[in-house]
């Protein structure tokens, strides 16, 4: 099977978030060095975005749906462009960035159930637990609005009453400077 590239040149693929019970979120760290980032994967040929989800929790950490309880997904799919030294030319249409359908999963394990190895050629180097919002500031810069949007509709699904607080330094990224706009002006329309 191969990865569904759409006619606009946009590859499906599935984020994930997992979260502990204390809000705090797993981060890997790319093998060679390559950054933090969620786990993440194509939606192959035939395959459903949460077919694809688990897969990928298998492939990328080693964790099976027993260890995580899904708790909320994005609506639709958030697109994002890559750099043009990324574009994949090679391929039939060229892929120019990525759709994401983004999964929140609450992970119910110990931390021994983590495999980063698991399929014999890893992702992930390394990993930790971090803020809600941190993975925003750590991710490669252009997928950094795509993860502020994804935690935002996540957190305001998952916890509508209580959503994740905005870090301090939300103020100096402008991809989460509006997203604190609309929720102090959900707050004012609500209150």
């Amino acid at each position: 099977m191969t990865d569904f590239i759409d006619a606009d040149g946009f590859r499906a693929n599935v984020g994930i978030v997992l979260m502990r019970e204390d809000r705090q979120v797993f981060l890997g760290g790319r093998t060679g060095g390559r950054g933090w980032q969620f786990p993440q994967g194509g939606v192959q040929q035939r395959e459903s975005p949460e077919e694809a989800l688990y897969r990928e929790l298998k492939e990328e950490v080693g964790l099976e749906p027993k260890d995580v309880k899904l708790v909320a997904g994005t609506r639709n799919w958030l697109r994002y462009r890559l750099p043009k030294q990324y574009v994949r030319k090679n391929s039939n249409p060229p892929c120019i960035g990525q759709k994401q359908r983004w999964f929140l999963l609450r992970f119910s394990g110990s931390d021994d159930r983590f495999d980063l190895v698991s399929n014999g050629e890893p992702e992930f180097e390394s990993w930790r637990w971090v803020d809600y919002w941190t993975p925003v500031r750590e991710v490669i810069y252009f997928k950094r609005a795509v993860y502020a949007r994804a935690l935002d509709e996540l957190a305001r699904t998952a916890f509508p009453q209580d959503p994740p607080e905005l870090p301090e330094w939300s103020q100096d990224e402008k991809y989460l400077r509006t997203l604190a706009q609309r929720r102090q002006n959900a707050a004012r329309d609500n209150g």
